[in-house]
């Protein structure tokens, strides 16, 4: 099995138990070791299907301001937590190819491993909620056709990331590329570097 081919198998884990309440206050039970790469991954999607859903809610026009604000604070962290966490599993690929030598014409991807497979668990959230707007019962049917055909695109796009990531994995693991890793340095999360903290 691909590591996409897990990767994927997890995050619709994550998906199905996150949904058998569908309640974004629902306290994760992850079911994997703490120091693997699996705990990693279904962590890492339960952040994003915890904040997708998060995101829903915020865009109700009749939300009260004050839960508004609050919920934005619980998203800034959210996006935070999955930073950190991409970077922890960029941490284990660059530990898993770290006896590597790269070739002398080895080249560098455009992004990171684990930025890929942060895209990756993001387009397992689309897929599995577009399948729901393929379901309803009490839409038209020019609804179903469009999320449909929106659906088949995501379902080629799942197949072709999860394709470009193993190779990716497969030249790194070769010599052909080879991995640098920027951390995000997030200014305005820092009291340091936000004016609206340091000016006060």
């Amino acid at each position: 099995m691909s590591f996409t081919e897990h990767a994927n198998q997890i995050f619709n884990q994550v998906i199905s138990d996150y949904h058998l309440t569908d309640n974004i206050d629902t306290p994760i039970h992850n079911p994997y070791e703490r120091e693997s790469i699996d705990h990693s991954l279904y962590l890492k999607c339960w952040i994003d299907t915890v904040q997708w859903h998060y995101e829903d809610v915020i865009r109700d026009p009749h939300i009260d301001p004050i839960e508004a604000l609050a919920l934005k604070r619980r998203i800034d962290r959210s996006n935070q937590d999955r930073t950190d966490l991409v970077e922890e599993i960029d941490s284990y690929f660059r530990q898993l190819y770290s006896h590597v030598k790269p070739l002398p014409d080895a080249r560098l991807n455009t992004e990171s491993p684990a930025w890929a497979v942060d895209r990756l668990s993001i387009l397992a959230l689309k897929i599995y909620h577009m399948q729901e707007q393929v379901e309803r019962k009490d839409v038209s049917a020019d609804h179903v056709a469009k999320c449909q055909a929106k659906l088949n695109i995501l379902l080629e796009q799942q197949k072709d990331l999860s394709l470009a990531i193993d190779q990716l994995l497969e030249d790194i693991e070769a010599g052909r590329k080879y991995m640098k890793v920027y951390r995000q340095m997030k200014m305005y999360n820092d009291p340091s570097t936000n004016p609206i903290f340091y000016k006060k």
